[in-house]
């Protein structure tokens, strides 16, 4: 019974969203309710859904009969799995929150009705995304959500700076689909197959090989695939290179902006993990994975920390956690990777409205919010930076004691594990340095704030790789299998982890010589170089003006081409 009513879930707020777009000048303001209780129907379905495939198997509902042979996988069917029903559960509940926040938000805006229909159609297709049955049809939605985010970002279509942006993001994903589609058909040339359970078992029987160019160099067939369909997954995930349409988004009515950071941009992360085991079976496209969502990690930090929009900076971090999410993907952590996504989401989605609340009230307020006065800290504070240095250097024993008296988890023989605490230290410092420089007042309470928040981070993140894990990936085996798959050489590994330490531990460095007046600990053509590294990063690393020059030299050569062969034209 509840295999027939899973249907309901995405058809819910298609048609409302169609109802509303057909009638909405009848129902004027009245128009957002509907959407709101379809949403909200959608949102206690998955909730059901998620219990019942947790509790008895995946679930496969066929919609029509075959319209194709069933090896070929195109069968229009939804495959709801515990991988699926969790994000629907995500993405029906974060747009049930932008629903009722858009409600009076919106109110006054020219289109209002319009606006709750590709509200409703949007979270209808990213419904039928996460629940396709075969990548042929989750293709088709992955390209109708980027039209629809296409008109949502050129709501507002009388403001030109969103209509650009609009477009700009149309272009960027237009770029990463093509290269999904040609993974796509690579994958259906290679294996005679769309379906995700016959195309996995084929590609691990005979993964087959592709030849770059005739009698030149042979590559695995599965990194040939997996590679093209992570170029889509960048696209659409705002990774480094493809970043660019992300930050230029803000123009956006902001509930837009809600539902896109926490659940469009998440559609990467969420297309790696259902293609895992194709993914598992290509280590050097896991690297590459790794590489790139470490790159953006790294990149989109660092420019937040020069924005003074506060739009553009949550853009930023969008964009930097997109890059965590990524690497977490490359180093097999998959479970890892889709609950990282889940908090992204519902904490990025409130950041969000939140924003645009403060916005819109002060906009009609020009003394909201109230001017903020620096205060000067006069001497320095010894104990909470004593405090937050000690626990962080003293965390990794706690962890490796904890781990293997409580959790049992081998660390000399699974990379995997380490991965998982190396990320809990690393999350847990983090969280430490930004308490202390919140409030960097010399108290014990504030140096008991730091411990209690260190034992909350770490307990999660341990809780998150044993719990989560398991119930995304029960098979005896499956996700180990992962992580030794992604395992880099054990000396880049090590590499890798001190280059990461040296920084967090510099970071407590550079607190303490700017407190005290000192920077001897840096050098001074460091110094020197800091102006420029800011304008650098505001600038975003002039990687969009690049992209303009070179847009601007293939119109050139177009014209020149076209005068040169007139013939050649229409």
């Amino acid at each position: 019974m509840m295999s027939h009513l899973a249907i309901l879930i995405p058809l819910l707020p298609l048609l409302a969203g169609v109802t509303i777009g057909l009638l909405g000048s009848r129902f004027g303001e009245r128009s957002s309710r509907l959407g709101v209780a379809a949403v909200a129907l959608s949102f206690a379905g998955s909730v059901g859904t998620l219990w019942v495939v947790s509790t008895g198997g995946p679930i496969l509902v066929e919609l029509t009969p075959a319209l194709a042979p069933k090896t070929a996988g195109v069968q229009l069917a939804l495959y709801l799995d515990r991988l699926s029903a969790v994000m629907l559960v995500l993405i029906t509940g974060v747009s049930s929150i932008v629903h009722l926040f858009s409600i009076r938000y919106m109110q006054g805006e020219r289109g209002y009705a319009r606006f709750f229909a590709l509200l409703g159609v949007t979270t209808s297709a990213l419904l039928w995304l996460v629940s396709s049955a075969n990548l042929l049809m989750l293709f088709v939605f992955w390209q109708l959500i980027s039209w629809l985010l296409y008109l949502l970002l050129a709501y507002n279509y009388q403001h030109q700076p969103a209509t650009d942006a609009a477009f700009k993001t149309f272009f960027a994903h237009r770029i990463g689909d093509v290269a999904f589609l040609g993974g796509l058909l690579l994958a259906y040339a290679q294996y005679d197959t769309l379906d995700f359970g016959l195309l996995f078992e084929r590609a691990a029987e005979a993964p087959g090989t592709l030849a770059l160019w005739p009698g030149g160099v042979e590559i695995s067939a599965v990194t040939g695939i997996t590679l093209l369909i992570f170029v889509g997954a960048m696209a659409k995930s705002a990774q480094f290179p493809l970043h660019v349409w992300l930050p230029d988004t803000m123009d956006t009515p902001t509930p837009v902006s809600a539902l896109m950071h926490a659940g469009m941009v998440n559609a990467g992360g969420f297309l790696i993990n259902r293609l895992a085991p194709l993914y598992g079976l290509s280590p050097s496209t896991l690297h590459i994975v790794f590489v790139i969502g470490a790159l953006t990690a790294v990149l989109g930090a660092t420019m937040m920390l020069t924005q003074s929009d506060v739009k553009k900076r949550l853009g930023f971090s969008t964009m930097g956690q997109m890059g965590y999410m990524t690497m977490e993907c490359g180093l097999g952590a998959f479970a890892l990777a889709i609950f990282h996504l889940i908090a992204h989401g519902i904490f990025k989605a409130t950041l969000f409205l939140s924003a645009g609340s403060i916005i819109h009230e002060a906009r009609h307020d020009p003394k909201f919010p109230p001017g903020h006065v620096r205060e000067e800290v006069e001497s320095y504070p010894r104990l909470p930076w004593f405090t937050g240095v000690t626990f962080t250097l003293l965390l990794p024993l706690a962890i490796l004691l904890a781990t293997h008296d409580l959790l049992h988890i081998p660390l000399r023989s699974t990379q995997g594990a380490a991965v998982f605490l190396f990320f809990a230290w690393v999350t847990s410092s983090q969280a430490i340095l930004s308490l202390y420089r919140l409030k960097a007042v010399g108290s014990w309470k504030v140096a008991g704030i730091m411990v209690i928040a260190l034992g909350l981070v770490v307990s999660t993140y341990l809780w998150a790789a044993e719990a989560f894990t398991h119930f995304l990936y029960p098979l005896p085996g499956e996700a180990s299998r992962y992580f030794e798959i992604a395992a880099f050489p054990l000396w880049l590994f090590d590499l890798f982890v001190a280059a990461v330490t040296l920084l967090i531990i510099g970071g407590w460095v550079v607190i303490y010589t700017n407190i005290k007046g000192q920077h001897r600990f840096m050098p001074s053509w460091v110094a020197a170089m800091m102006p420029r590294f800011y304008v650098w990063f505001w600038n975003r690393l002039f990687i969009d003006a690049f992209y303009a020059k070179a847009a601007q030299a293939v119109n050139r050569l177009a014209f020149r081409v076209n005068a040169r062969f007139p013939e050649w034209l229409p």
